[in-house]
């Protein structure tokens, strides 16, 4: 019997067919058969009983119910935890176990969602997600691009998060088939020689799980291959400059003029989502690939630098997960007011965006953890943070204060004291040597009011060398290279050495790689261009002129992780300058080298010597110093100042040489005054 017949049974028990009350609870009688009005405790007698039965019957019900409803949920639960593990197997996007049934196949809401995770942003996550309906409302029949999107905006300010959060979001609502994102680096491909690894990368990435293909660095990519890019955008599939074959692997393989079947001859976006980052916008974009892929482009998505109040909540965010953290591996509470949050929103930096918040926390966490270390016991209870002096202090347990951060090893600062050694080692040289060392106390400024939560700036770097030859510049340049490495302002340390040659291609077309791929690999370190002024030899050298524009534009693409230093002659680089007042306005240092003295070239002569394993007799010296100083005065520029010295020294070694064999007692190390030459032109 069933719940509702059991309640009718009872009902009827209870009251008659014509709703009144039965006494004694008796069976019912036939209407002819009347008896005497139940008196009223006998009435209410029988409504007890009843009231009992119901109770009785009403408890029955609850229990069985709940035994449903206890089979119901654990089937429930049971459900929910293997969506997890598929999510955590990679078989289902993050967040479908979590989603409820009414957001399925919907946009709905989907907005606010993301926002919960992306902070800041909101405008931006409003034209993101417009960006991903725009389809759906629209309408596109595959093979097409489902959308072509610009994606820009500075490094740090959640470009990449928020696009990745929306995915994943949209993949758990089934609005996308995964959460997968295929990228493409673009930067590798700076030459027409790399054509085939280009169609290749992007025919594999077409071809990925997922549905949305990233594409990266487009400026640095060989203008053949962003036609190819345009082609797919605009005209909604692009030709091939051959047929190619595609194996079980899923690589092409070049069928040449065969007509093998199955090889293609274009390649189509495969219905995917074309999303190209930049730091810059829509001109930069039409500036590259033309107007016509600027037309194709559905939307143009762009990040705003983060409000104060943004960062306040990014830095909440971060310190909420360090708490988490924390009280997971340390077995710590952590506890930091808002002085600690306003310490960590100011790490974030033009360099470095919001990514300068993660790396403080991480800093914080690795702090504390050595603080566990040092104890043999594990430590628990609460550790609290406050900021003093601009720098963040930790107490665990109400014990006293002390520097978070000099629980941390100490900042290794060989490579800058070893090349400090090196600087002031060189001879003379000394506006230059102040010049460099104020780069290092700028940095560190900078740093600590980074720590103090002021503004930074930036400095620019780029310089000029001016100075006749051998005055030191390209030894200078190495050094500056790895202390500007030393002190943090440079990731690589290299120095790219480059002249005309490097630069400037031979033909239509070939200039632009060229220097792109020099300064490509000079990025996070120094590119040094000798002579600079051969770059251009007039208005009518066009290669020239188109190898300092793309110089200056990759000065402004990467001005955070590249210097460039232009060295030469003093009076031709002023008029080369002079000439390009684009190019003068980025170098605002200008460091003059100026000659050697006699005095400080027999320094030199002194120090090569010393290195090469040599000693000079003390009647060299005199007749050294009478000869620098004639050379320098008649013509420093052709006198060589350094190379002049080390010509001079490696010529009395020549003679010394040809002396010790008819003296072969004499000492090895000694050179006398005999063996200078000192009247021959260098």
């Amino acid at each position: 019997m069933g719940y509702h017949d059991d309640w009718e049974s009872l009902m009827n028990d209870v009251f008659g067919a014509g709703g009144r009350v039965r006494s004694g609870g008796a069976p019912a009688q036939k209407p002819e058969a009347k008896k005497a009005p139940a008196s009223l405790p006998d009435l209410n007698k029988t409504l007890l009983e009843q009231q009992k039965a119901l109770d009785e019957l009403l408890r029955a019900q609850n229990t069985k119910l709940k035994k449903q409803d206890d089979t119901t949920q654990k089937a429930l639960a049971e459900s929910r935890q293997m969506l997890k593990d598929m999510e955590a197997d990679g078989l289902l996007a993050k967040g479908t176990a979590d989603t409820p049934p009414e957001h399925l196949g919907s946009f709905q809401g989907l907005a606010a969602e993301v926002k919960k995770t992306v902070l800041g942003q909101d405008e931006f996550v409003d034209e993101l997600v417009r960006a991903m309906r725009r389809p759906f409302v629209l309408g596109v029949e595959p093979p097409r691009a489902r959308n072509v999107i610009l994606i820009s905006g500075r490094s740090g300010t959640g470009r990449h998060f928020a696009l990745r959060e929306l995915a994943g979001r949209m993949a758990a609502r089934g609005l996308l088939q995964s959460d997968a994102c295929a990228v493409l680096d673009l930067s590798l491909y700076p030459d027409p020689g790399a054509e085939k690894l280009f169609l290749q990368d992007l025919y594999a990435a077409l071809h990925a799980p997922g549905e949305i293909v990233i594409f990266e660095h487009y400026e640095q990519c060989c203008p053949a291959f962003l036609k190819t890019l345009a082609d797919l955008a605009a005209k909604g599939s692009a030709p091939l400059t051959s047929r190619y074959l595609v194996n079980r692997e899923g690589i092409l393989v070049d069928a040449g003029a065969s007509l093998a079947p199955g090889a293609i001859s274009r390649i189509d976006p495969c219905g995917k989502y074309l999303i190209f980052f930049s730091h810059k916008g829509r001109q930069a974009l039409a500036d590259t690939f033309g107007t016509r892929f600027v037309a194709a482009l559905g939307d143009v998505c762009r990040t705003r630098d983060f409000a104060p109040e943004s960062l306040a909540a990014l830095a909440a965010q971060q310190l909420n997960a360090l708490s988490q953290r924390v009280a997971r591996q340390l077995k710590l509470t952590l506890s930091a007011g808002a002085e600690v949050r306003d310490y960590v929103a100011a790490q974030c930096t033009r360099a470095e965006g919001a990514a300068g918040l993660a790396g403080c926390c991480d800093r914080i966490f690795r702090a504390l953890s050595e603080y566990c270390l040092q104890k043999d016991v594990l430590q628990k209870g609460k550790v609290s943070l406050s900021v003093r002096e601009g720098s963040l202090w930790f107490s665990v347990n109400g014990g006293a204060p002390a520097p978070l951060f000099d629980l941390l090893p100490a900042a290794y600062t060989g490579a800058v004291d070893a090349v400090r050694q090196e600087l002031e080692a060189l001879v003379g040289l000394q506006p230059v040597k102040d010049y460099v060392f104020g780069l290092a106390d700028h940095v560190q400024v900078q740093k600590r009011r980074a720590a103090a939560g002021l503004k930074t700036e930036g400095l620019s770097m780029h310089m000029i060398f001016t100075g006749n030859p051998g005055t030191g510049k390209t030894t200078i340049a190495r050094l500056v290279a790895r202390y500007l490495k030393a002190i943090g302002a440079l990731r690589g340390g290299q120095l790219i050495e480059v002249s005309r040659g490097d630069l400037v291609g031979r033909y239509t077309g070939h200039t632009a790689p060229l220097t792109n791929r020099v300064i490509e690999s000079a990025l996070g370190g120094v590119l040094f261009i000798d002579e600079a002024y051969s770059l251009c030899r007039g208005e009518q050298d066009s290669f020239g002129l188109e190898a300092i524009d793309t110089l200056v534009k990759g000065m402004e693409d990467h001005r955070e992780d590249l210097v460039v230093i232009l060295a030469g002659y003093t009076k031709e680089m002023t008029d080369f300058l002079a000439a390009n007042s684009g190019l003068a306005s980025r170098f605002p240092n200008q460091i003059e080298f100026p000659d050697y003295t006699a005095e400080e070239l027999m320094e030199i002569t002194q120090s090569l010597a010393k290195g090469k394993g040599y000693r000079l007799d003390e009647g060299c010296i005199a007749p050294l110093l009478d000869y620098y100083r004639r050379r320098q005065e008649t013509d420093s520029r052709t006198a060589g100042n350094g190379r002049m010295a080390r010509n001079t020294l490696e010529r009395a070694i020549f003679h010394q040489s040809r002396r010790l064999v008819a003296e072969p007692e004499a000492p090895l190390d000694l050179i006398l005054p005999m063996d200078l030459e000192l009247d021959e032109e260098t």
